[in-house]
């Protein structure tokens, strides 16, 4: 039953205060958001604006927060924004499904209750048939289309008489047509059972669609042969969303560069797939004097610096294969990738220098932005990717107590 206005907004009012809560906690939990997430789905806040908005309170308790916890630890919310999506985007799936399921439950009440509940005469069925939200499709045991609902018509944007007599497939996506064959025919071969599949299928004049599908074998009774019941929904616009709640997650909010979040998982990656002698380029950059623009300035002006000093690191980044991201206040980290010799890395550490020589305009003033960076090009095939990070954070140090500048730091344990 859907809550009051009055009731919702005490609801709303918990979850606020706990991810408030959350953000300042000392033992930092973000699955907390997960259940925030589950929440607007039961209680019906699945328009996508609804999601917007949710991104603006992440960042309005970011900031709330920010002048009470050290540097580094405010991308708290885009790890609790990502946890909050995963719960929202877990439960839709989990309703969609559901929804599912009791139309397939339904079908197969009625089908044991008038012995031949998919008969096309069957007044009954072919009410749920016509008009249900959810996409149907009666086929044969070799996939061939005996009849389709308006819904699933909608979904292809093909009348029905075209979509009779032919396959399901035919309406897929080409890369995902065998394996969707494949799939149905391995149900068919087990004789009983329900899969789920989610497809691409083309639309006219756009991206790719996506289709969640759950196909049955539904056995023919008093003589008639077996038949395929699929239900489906267009999931497109889930999808979409998923993707967009993944890559805010893995984005500075200020800057829009990658977060540590997304810098670990590229490690990550590095790390599983290096040859023995593969090394990678870690270029770790502070800005010099950086408090002194925020003391004269405010950190309204600061964090416009800082955004600009981004864009041109995320510029050279883009230009010469590799990233850069921000780990959190005036602090970079820039990730050259396999294979990386000590001449390439520091090429890219001059050139990240050279990016931001320019001077920047800040409340009407110009300034310049000096940096100190930390380079390591250590080997990477089973390296530890906090000890590599550990050492390149070293090397900065270095860098700044030396006066600023490139220091080049060489790993005593490669050859």
């Amino acid at each position: 039953m859907p809550l009051s206005t009055r009731d919702a907004q005490v609801v709303l009012a918990d979850l606020i205060g706990e991810l408030s809560a959350a953000l300042d906690a000392e033992n930092f939990d973000p699955t907390i958001a997960e259940r925030a997430g589950a929440t607007f789905v039961g209680m019906r806040l699945s328009n996508p604006k609804v999601l917007a908005r949710s991104a603006n309170v992440f960042a309005g308790l970011d900031r709330k927060v920010q002048s009470l916890i050290p540097d580094g630890v405010s991308n708290r919310s885009a790890a609790l924004f990502g946890s909050f999506g995963h719960g929202y985007a877990a439960a839709l799936r989990s309703s969609i499904l559901a929804d599912q399921h009791a139309l397939h439950h339904a079908m197969s009440v009625a089908r044991r209750q008038t012995q031949d509940a998919l008969r096309l005469s069957d007044t009954r069925f072919r009410a749920v048939f016509e008009h249900a939200a959810v996409a149907i499709a009666i086929a044969d045991t070799d996939g061939v289309l005996i009849d389709v609902n308006p819904a699933l018509s909608t979904i292809f944007a093909t009348r029905a008489e075209k979509l009779r007599g032919t396959k399901l497939s035919d309406h897929l996506h080409p890369d995902d047509r065998g394996r969707f064959d494949e799939v149905c025919a391995e149900l068919v071969a087990t004789g009983e059972g329900t899969v789920r599949v989610e497809t691409r299928f083309p639309r006219k004049g756009k991206n790719d669609g996506w289709a969640l599908f759950a196909i049955t074998l539904i056995k023919g009774v008093d003589g008639h042969d077996d038949y395929v019941l699929a239900s489906g929904e267009d999931v497109t616009d889930r999808r979409a969303l998923q993707a967009e709640l993944y890559d805010q997650a893995r984005r500075d909010p200020l800057t829009g560069l990658p977060n540590r979040l997304l810098l670990r998982e590229a490690l990550d990656t590095a790390i599983s797939s290096a040859a023995p002698t593969d090394r990678i380029g870690l270029c770790f950059l502070d800005l010099d004097g950086f408090k002194t623009i925020n003391d004269r300035y405010g950190h309204g002006a600061g964090d416009r610096l800082l955004a600009a000093v981004a864009s041109r690191l995320g510029k050279q980044a883009a230009e010469n294969g590799y990233i850069v991201a921000r780990l959190g206040g005036d602090e970079f980290i820039a990730l050259i990738p396999v294979p990386a010799e000590p001449a390439t890395v520091l090429a890219a550490a001059q050139g990240m220098i050279a990016a931001l020589d320019e001077p920047f305009e800040v409340e009407d003033h110009k300034t310049t932005v000096s940096v100190s960076i930390g380079v390591l090009v250590p080997s990477v095939a089973g390296a530890d990717p906090d000890k590599l990070l550990d050492s390149a954070d070293a090397a900065l140090y270095r860098a700044k107590a030396d006066g600023g500048g490139v220091l080049f730091i060489h790993d005593p344990g490669n050859p």
